[in-house]
Order: structure tokens, then sequence, then C-alpha cells
């Protein structure tokens, strides 16, 4: 049997590839200049460019194209000189640029400052748009990226839940992916929270096929939000350990050991003010974690409310975690869910852009009521879809014209809490398996 050559099989791309290529190029461009109008129509993008602002601020190009700040002085011989102080990242000018576009003005001190709290290796990975000088041509490249993300959250969410939904269902959960309250928050403020969203799906997509030097080594790109990635890393550690999965710690080992070296030849000089900036951060988020919040909506109460809540948030994320051991993968993946929703009310701070990663929960939870309710899911499906996708948008418009601090928390609270409880409600369904076709009759008479 003859075997052809596939290099001499073809040289060139078929018509029918180059309209398709042509017709993805068009659309890329055009989604790139709409994104490049709203970038300069539409406020925000403090997130990004706090990132954005530390990388240029490494690069020397922030303040002067002389790096850091000028300074003169006077030497005894009466002959002026030159002094250069050095501008980092983690310095107070970088926050006061970013205070600029989120308050007007500088922060007070009962306001949030951000500081850059990102550890310099993820600076760096902003370093190649840092080269850009006009911010809002590099916010509507971000605004693009951030976009196709989405669209990758919401693949992965399908392939990871193993559910493929029909037309119709699956073209609403992308219009969600996209256009939910809380992905327009997250693509207005540049948070970065859409991509450790979808990191967090590739890890798990990692550990699903066995690859574990690459969810090891993805992880420990996520490894510093805390306030979004902390319970989630957690479950990880657990997961890992219990079910013996070492190269996962191993790829983590060769990723820490070959970016903090990269980073450290840079950037020497970045370690003690980094920890500043965390423990900033800390300090800062206390007006914004949810025992503030409860202190505020019960005066009277003499314990942490807020305390004992976290303790059982941890709590919980640990015992369902120990349940993943030699688990189905569908375990696996709710109790990541599982994390991720828990962690605003864990007692760090909450911030509502970073909610966009509880599309994969919301997910989940419609492929489950889908998939296992054969009465009424169409209506149920539709209700919990409305729901999502309506109450964040009315709890907003109240706070949009005046101020008002009880829906603003609401708006803090609702969507975990609303999510945990979604995520146990189906959770009977994720342990059990499937209904055969014995246990159906039932239900399609």
């Amino acid at each position: 049997m003859a075997f052809q050559d596939i290099r001499k099989s073809r040289k060139w791309l078929s018509l029918q590839e180059i309209r398709i290529l042509a017709a993805l190029l068009i659309a890329l461009s055009g989604f790139l200049a709409l994104n490049l109008y709203a970038a300069r129509i539409l406020p925000g993008g403090e997130w990004f460019y706090l990132r954005w602002s530390g990388a240029r601020a490494f690069l020397g190009q922030f303040l002067d194209p002389i790096p850091g700040s000028k300074l003169g002085r006077t030497m005894p011989d009466g002959v002026p000189i030159l002094l250069v102080r050095p501008t980092g990242p983690y310095t107070t000018a970088v926050a006061q640029r970013v205070q600029q576009i989120v308050y007007g003005r500088n922060a007070f001190t009962n306001e949030y400052r951000y500081v850059l709290n990102d550890p310099f290796y993820i600076v760096l990975l902003y370093a190649p748009l840092a080269l850009i000088p006009d911010f809002q041509i590099v916010r509507g490249l971000w605004m693009l990226l951030a976009e196709v993300a989405l669209l990758f959250i919401v693949w992965l969410s399908f392939r990871l839940a193993e559910w493929e939904p029909p037309s119709l269902l699956l073209a609403g959960l992308i219009v969600f992916g996209l256009f939910s309250f809380f992905s327009i928050n997250a693509w207005i403020t540049a948070s970065p929270s859409i991509f450790l969203a979808l990191l967090y799906l590739c890890i798990l997509l990692a550990l699903r096929s066995f690859s574990d030097e690459l969810a090891g080594a993805l992880l420990f790109l996520v490894a510093y939000q805390w306030e979004v990635s902390g319970l989630f890393f957690l479950f990880m550690l657990i997961f890992v350990v219990a079910n013996r999965r070492w190269s996962v710690l191993a790829g983590f080992a060769m990723s820490l050991v070959i970016l903090l070296i990269v980073s450290f030849l840079s950037y020497s000089g970045w370690g003690l003010p980094y920890i500043r900036a965390v423990l900033s951060s800390l300090s800062q988020g206390t007006l914004l974690n949810l025992s503030h919040i409860l202190s505020e909506w019960l005066p009277n109460v003499r314990f942490s409310l807020g305390g004992i809540i976290s303790i059982l948030m941890i709590g919980m994320v640990v015992v369902e975690s120990l349940g993943t051991i030699a688990a189905p993968f569908r375990r696996v993946l709710w109790t990541a869910c599982l994390a991720l929703a828990a962690m605003p009310l864990a007692g760090l701070a909450i911030f509502p852009s970073n909610f966009v990663v509880l599309i994969p929960s919301m997910i989940l939870i419609i492929g489950l009521v889908w998939e296992r309710w054969l009465r009424k899911r169409v209506i149920v499906v539709f209700l919990v879809f409305l729901v999502a996708l309506v109450v964040p948008f009315v709890l907003y418009f109240q706070t949009l014209y005046v101020y008002a601090p009880l829906y603003t928390q609401l708006l803090s609270v609702i969507p975990p809490v609303a999510t945990i409880i979604g995520l146990y409600w189906m959770r009977w369904w994720v342990i059990h398996s499937p209904r055969t076709w014995a246990d159906q009759i039932g239900f399609r008479k």
C-alpha cells in the first residue's frame, strides 16, 4: 500500500478555507474597531490601567522618557547635577494615577487605594502591551481579548460539564456569558478575573486529561489574586494530595522556579515592595469584606458573624474537597465551582467584577437541571436564567444615579450566596449516577 506524502498533497488553501479566514479576519477587525470606540467613550478600565501603568513604570515610560522622577541638587562647587529616582510598579505614583480614574482625585484614607499587589512575574506579562503608549488603544485590544476569553469560558464550561445543550439554550448561554451584568462589569473595569476564570477551567481540563504538569504550571499563574483564587487553590491542593497526583506539584514547582528566576533577574528589588503592597491591600479590604457589610446590617450583634461565616465557608470547601477522592470528574468540577462561589464570603475584599468566575457554576446548574429534570425543565431553566440575568441589573440601576449602600451591598452578597444555594440544590444529581432507562419510566408518562 502506497502512502502519500502529506507535505506534497496540498500547497495552497482551498477557496472555502480562504473565505472562512477572510470572514474571520473581517469580523475580528470589526470587533476591534467597536472595542476601540467603546474604550474611548466608556469610563473605567481601572484594573487593567493599574497593571499597564505598573509595567510602564518598570519599563521607564510612566512619568518621563527618563526612568524615574528628576530631582535637582547643587553641589558645593556650584555645579548643578541631576539625580534620578527610579519609579517602580509598586509605588504611590502608579496607584494615584488609577485613583484619578476611579475617584477623579486621590483616594481618601477610608477608600480603596488601588495599590498594585501582583507579583512581578505577573506584571511582566503586561510588558508587551505596556510598550503601546496610548492606553485607549491598549484597552480596546484588551476588550477584544476579554470577549474571546468569555467565549472560551462558555465553551470549556460545556466541555467540562459533559453537556451538549440544544441550539436555542446554547445561544442563550453564550449571550449570558458575554452580556450578563458581571461579564459587562469585568469587561468595563478591565478586571483580570476574566482570564483567571479561563485559567481555572484550563487547569480542570488538564486534570481531567491527566496532563498534571500542565495543570501545575497553570496553577502557579493563578496563585496570587487570593480574593478570587484562595479557596480554589485550597481545593486544588487537597485534591492533588488526596489523589496523589504529585506531577501537579512538580509542574507547579517548575513554574515557580522559572518565573521567580526571570522576575528577580529582571527586577531584583521587587520582593519587599510587593509584600508591602499585599499588606496594604489586605488592610484596605477590611471595609469591603463580608464582616463589614454584616456589621452595618446587624450593628447590635456582639460577635463576628462574618468571621463565623468565613470559617464555615472554608470548612465547607475542605469537606467537599475530600469528597472528590476517586470521584467522577463532574463532582470535581462541582467542587471547584463551589470554591469559587464561596471565596467572596471567606473574609477577603469583595469586588463584583470578580463574579465573572461564577459563569461556569451557572452553566453547570442549568446543565444539571436540563439533563436530570424531565418535567417542567424548560420553565425551571428559563426562571433560573431570567433571575441570574435580570436581578443584578435591577440592583445596579438602583444605585446608578443616587448612591444606595444597601443595594451595592446586596449586589456583593446575593450572587455568591445564590450560586452556593444553586450548587447544593443540584448536589444530589452530581454525587449520584444518572438515571437508568428503567428509572425514567415514571417520568415519561
